[in-house]
């Protein structure tokens, strides 16, 4: 089924004026230059067009559209938008199944009708809201589109790009062939590597006993035989590693520098390959390089355990995120100090992470250089699937975008957390907390990193029960006993002595409280 739809010219100024409307409540405007409009509304990009038009809904009754809504006027501006959306989430989609970047680009580029056909679902899930002229937000239209395509990936499996490719026609599929069995003299050169690799692990020498370095790596450093499994399987060469040679001496390396013992199977784990560098020739020239940076070398235990990688990363690899720090703003001192407390910050991609990621909040309006100082772990999250969705969020909640600026310049991991088991659950808690108004939130954002079970709902429970006002950053910052004498002086101004020594704070981290006298 095909649904025609049209718009008159004498209906643009009509539209102008709702779509100017939309972009001035979602976008701030800076007096010294445009901000883009790109930042959450991608959709809202396109110029609505000074000529009439029309337009087609292809697809309809594959997607359950009835053709009811191709009695009302749809802007051409808003299908538009809305294919780019579906494309967007297409794309996500697709990567997220293993594809790389060129050949999601690519699929996207052959799957013009299939797009259509994503659209036409939005129009049939979300009628009523279009019935109404209301335009669906990014948000909105990830979680319409994302099921459908988790149910054709299940329905397709590994030929879903040729469905999505040759839309509506899709291939056919034929009976496969169950594979016969892969015979020992059927294994790839790799895979018999890695599982020669891995049965020497637990396989006896001759003299009945384990290999050297699996004893050394069991009895002295604390790791089982699955632990070393799983890094042979993974580094094959780990195995083959003497202990004199090579094991024992990063291990009392790693000891003298402070690593507790503990933590020594977890940075072996996170990268075997500390064990096959040369001190003297790598890795003690690599951290004099790095403190000549600014890393603290009273804290190298930390570092090492954060991110043990950091060691094995070439001269070239390290300097181009310096020099990308530097371009933003920050002082030697400042990249020491990120360096230090958040190491992997070197693993991320100047271009296709840094700097994208940069962009993104400059055009926020936010101090790059103050929030990569404050929170340089939010520089490694997706635009996509992180960023844009916590801005649309707050956005959709009432807030401006110069709220949502300050929010994250006060609180710069308010990114990092997940919305649906974090900001989601803390929001609908925090609009029952009827003493505090929204913009509680932008000068107390950090509202959002306080566990809800243990700290926000027995505290703002208490202080209900003992009829008391406090702050949003009282109730939550103080500690145990801060808390308390807090709510003891509240009570006494109040002229309620007598319950001053009833007092009970729920806060499960100090409990230093509980014997003080009233």
């Amino acid at each position: 089924m095909r649904a025609f739809c049209a718009v008159r010219s004498s209906e643009l100024s009509l539209l102008r004026s709702a779509f100017n409307s939309r972009i001035q409540n979602a976008f701030l405007f800076d007096s010294k230059h445009e901000v883009s409009i790109w930042l959450c509304f991608k959709r809202s990009q396109l110029l609505l067009p000074a000529k009439s038009f029309s337009c087609r809904a292809k697809y309809a009754a594959d997607s359950g559209v009835d053709g009811s809504l191709s009695l009302r006027v749809v802007s051409p501006t808003l299908l538009a938008a809305e294919k780019e959306e579906a494309k967007a989430v297409l794309t996500l989609f697709l990567k997220k199944q293993g594809l790389s970047n060129t050949v999601a680009a690519r699929t996207i580029n052959k799957s013009d009708l299939f797009i259509e056909h994503l659209v036409s679902r939005l129009h049939a899930i979300h009628k009523s809201r279009y019935l109404v002229g209301r335009e669906l937000t990014t948000l909105e239209i990830r979680e319409a589109l994302s099921p459908y395509l988790e149910s054709l990936l299940k329905e397709h499996g590994n030929i879903l790009v040729d469905v999505v490719e040759k839309f509506p026609d899709p291939p056919v599929r034929k009976n496969p062939v169950p594979p016969a069995p892969v015979s020992p003299t059927e294994l790839t050169p790799l895979n018999c590597k890695k599982q020669k690799a891995v049965s020497l692990v637990s396989k006896a020498g001759p003299t009945g006993k384990l290999r050297p370095n699996v004893i050394y790596l069991m009895e002295e450093v604390g790791m089982n035989l699955d632990q070393i499994k799983g890094i042979t399987r993974r580094f094959p060469a780990f195995v083959y590693y003497s202990v004199e040679g090579k094991i024992k001496p990063v291990v009392e390396f790693l000891l003298d520098l402070g690593v507790p013992k503990s933590d020594i199977p977890v940075i072996l784990n996170k990268r075997p390959q500390l064990c096959g560098i040369s001190l003297s020739d790598n890795l003690i020239p690599a951290m004099t390089y790095l403190e000549k940076l600014g890393v603290d070398k009273k804290k190298w235990a930390k570092v090492i355990y954060r991110f043990p990688a950091l060691l094995t990363y070439s001269r070239s690899k390290i300097m181009a995120t310096i020099d990308f720090l530097y371009e933003m703003g920050l002082s030697p001192e400042s990249v020491g100090k990120i360096l230090t407390r958040c190491p992997n910050i070197i693993s991320y991609n100047v271009e296709d992470k840094l700097r994208p990621t940069a962009n993104y909040f400059r055009m926020m309006g936010v101090d790059v250089s103050v929030l990569l100082h404050r929170s340089p772990q939010t520089f490694g999250l997706s635009i996509e699937a992180n960023l844009k969705p916590v801005t649309e969020f707050f956005l959709e909640k009432g807030y401006s975008i110069e709220e949502v600026k300050t929010m994250v310049s006060r609180y710069g991991v308010l990114y990092t957390f997940s919305l649906t088991e974090n900001l989601v659950p803390k929001w609908e808690f925090f609009l029952m907390m009827e003493d505090y108004p929204k913009s509680e939130l932008v000068k107390f954002p950090q509202y959002f990193g306080y566990s809800l079970e243990e700290r926000i709902k027995p505290r703002y429970k208490h202080v209900k029960e003992l009829g008391i006002s406090l702050l949003l950053n009282q109730l939550l910052s103080l500690s145990g006993e801060d808390f308390e004498k807090l709510l003891r002086r509240k009570l006494e101004r109040t002229s309620l002595p007598d319950e001053v020594g009833t007092l009970e704070c729920n806060d499960h981290e100090d409990d230093s409280h509980a014997d003080l006298n009233p």
